[in-house]
């Protein structure tokens, strides 16, 4: 069962893996995806930020990226909690390991 997000969330999203944008699109129709995570600092219209934290350059732009106005969910490997927590350091709304991103991703965009 698919739970689409109210129309009015405007999700943008940086992760490149084919497979990770299927899923965020399955759950956010209409999601910007950016190709390079600079795009991320300062896009306009946005309510939702997701990012794949396993990707170059993410951690490069997250802290300015969690300081405009949309909330920030990042997700990365279980494993690395170095990179989680320096995810939340940098002020993600919300950071978690892969596996619970996707599973929880409808009710994280509603």
């Amino acid at each position: 069962m698919t739970h689409d997000p109210p129309a009015s969330i405007r999700v943008a999203a940086y992760t490149p893996d084919l497979m990770d944008r299927s899923k965020i699109a399955a759950a956010a129709p209409g999601c910007r995806f950016v190709h390079r995570p600079e795009a991320l600092v300062g896009l306009a219209g946005t309510d939702v930020v997701v990012v794949d934290l396993a990707k170059k350059g993410v951690m490069d732009v997250l802290a300015d990226v969690a300081a405009g106005d949309a909330r920030v969910i990042a997700y990365g490997s279980h494993v690395d909690r170095a990179l989680l927590a320096a995810a939340h350091d940098a002020g993600c709304d919300e950071v978690l390991p892969r596996s619970q991103f996707f599973s929880r991703l409808p009710q994280l965009l509603a």
